[in-house]
């Protein structure tokens, strides 16, 4: 799984929060499907060049915003409902907007927007909406 993390070192996105928040997404697109165990805070950290407790951190943020569950012995594993949902059925993203944000990016790559840009474009955006 850590082949879809990528951490900007360069970014003033802290690395906890680039790991949770591309956490996250994968689960919110349904990379990361309900069940899916994640790596170890340790192995994921190794794979990333981070500290132990900057994965830790983003463990246990994914956990309190109720996107993973951590269990003794079992590890962490992608909670079975939609963050905010309580028991409801999970909610997947449209294909449609999945191939919106993909066109997005390739636009933003295309123009050789950095990520920090194209995220604070549309927190933008988002904000007028």
């Amino acid at each position: 799984m850590s082949a879809g993390i990528i951490i900007d070192l360069r970014s003033a996105t802290p690395p906890y929060e680039q790991i949770r928040s591309q956490i996250s997404s994968l689960v919110a697109i349904g990379d990361l499907a309900p069940g899916s165990r994640l790596p170890t805070v340790r192995s994921l950290a190794a794979d990333l060049g981070v500290a132990v407790g900057t994965v830790a951190r983003a463990y246990k943020e994914l956990e309190a915003a109720g996107v993973v569950e951590s269990r003794r012995r079992g590890g962490t594993i992608v909670a079975g409902v939609a963050p905010g949902a309580g028991d409801a059925v999970p909610v997947p993203v449209p294909k449609e907007v999945t191939a919106a944000v993909d066109r997005y990016i390739g636009a933003g790559r295309k123009a050789q927007l950095s990520d920090e840009v194209l995220l604070d474009l549309l927190r933008g955006r988002l904000r007028r909406s």
